[in-house]
């Protein structure tokens, strides 16, 4: 039976323990509050003021000149395009990365190396990788382009896309693997026929999340496609795109140009939104099937 000092010492402790969780967990209610604060203002924000200019006109007509009427038909067309074409390049390219790390590299030191990479871009800021395309390809060619600002973007996918790969080929069971192998199955066919299918939510769930992260980067943009006020698609040129035109309708004295920044500005969110909330279907069916 413990003696009196002990039981004080005991108590003691507890006292302790309990004073840190409560100053901890408070800490942690205040932050949380903090940044929801911050967030929920931002969005309202972000809603209210773009709202007002949210109707048919904004899909219909392109980005007008200073003082005029218009809309971001064009600007959502390019975004679409160079957005589309960046999922094309990098989401190949991502998925045998991460297919080859997950499959082949395993703990091999070329493997260790490319993981050490894919780190470094993943925290890399887009700017950067924006002029390093503009290095690469747009002073080569003399002019910016729709295809330089898809490159720049489908580098800015790649880390996500092979992160996401590799770690959903890695929860496949390795049974599954061994049954195909036992049949007679080549590696190769048994990686597309077997891991792919098994895994195939999880890494559909980084390719949305890629896009989303992608779908407002402006200033790797700037550096690449630039923009283009009239309608275009040709990707040999500079295309007009929302999140160039939201900076540049911003920094402008206009009030209609400031409607058409909020309401871009609202339609991108919407529809990072909406590609979250997909990420987060196929994230948990994924979670439910392993």
């Amino acid at each position: 039976m413990p003696s009196s000092t002990d039981r004080k010492a005991m108590d003691w402790r507890y006292f302790r323990r309990r004073a840190v969780n409560i100053v901890n967990l408070s800490g942690s209610v205040f932050a949380t509050l903090f940044g929801l604060i911050w967030l929920f203002w931002i969005l309202w924000t972000t809603f209210s003021a773009g709202i007002a200019a949210f109707d048919m006109s904004l899909f219909q007509q392109d980005t007008p000149a200073p003082g005029s009427e218009g809309g971001l038909a064009n600007a959502i067309i390019g975004s679409l395009i160079m957005v589309g074409l960046a999922t094309v390049i990098g989401t190949p390219i991502g998925i045998l990365a991460g297919t080859y790390l997950a499959e082949y590299g395993k703990k091999t030191r070329v493997a260790g190396f490319i993981r050490f990479i894919n780190d470094i871009l993943l925290s890399a800021p887009s700017i950067i990788i924006g002029l390093f395309v503009y290095e690469i390809v747009v002073l080569q060619v003399g002019h910016f382009s729709a295809l330089a600002g898809a490159l720049a973007l489908a580098v800015i996918m790649l880390p996500v896309i092979i992160r996401t790969t590799e770690e959903m080929l890695r929860l496949v069971p390795n049974p599954l693997r061994e049954a195909a192998l036992a049949l007679g199955a080549p590696r190769w066919k048994m990686i597309s026929l077997v891991a792919y299918r098994a895994a195939m939510s999880g890494i559909l769930t980084g390719i949305l999340l890629s896009v989303a992260r992608i779908a407002g980067e402006t200033a790797p943009l700037l550096f690449t496609a630039l923009n283009n006020q009239f309608w275009s698609t040709d990707l040999t040129q500079p295309m007009a795109n929302l999140p160039v035109v939201i900076f540049q309708f911003a920094m402008s004295p206009y009030e209609s140009w400031h409607a058409l920044a909020w309401a871009g500005s609202l339609l991108i969110t919407l529809s990072v939104l909406a590609l979250s909330i997909l990420a987060r279907v196929f994230l948990r069916k994924a979670r439910m099937e392993h």
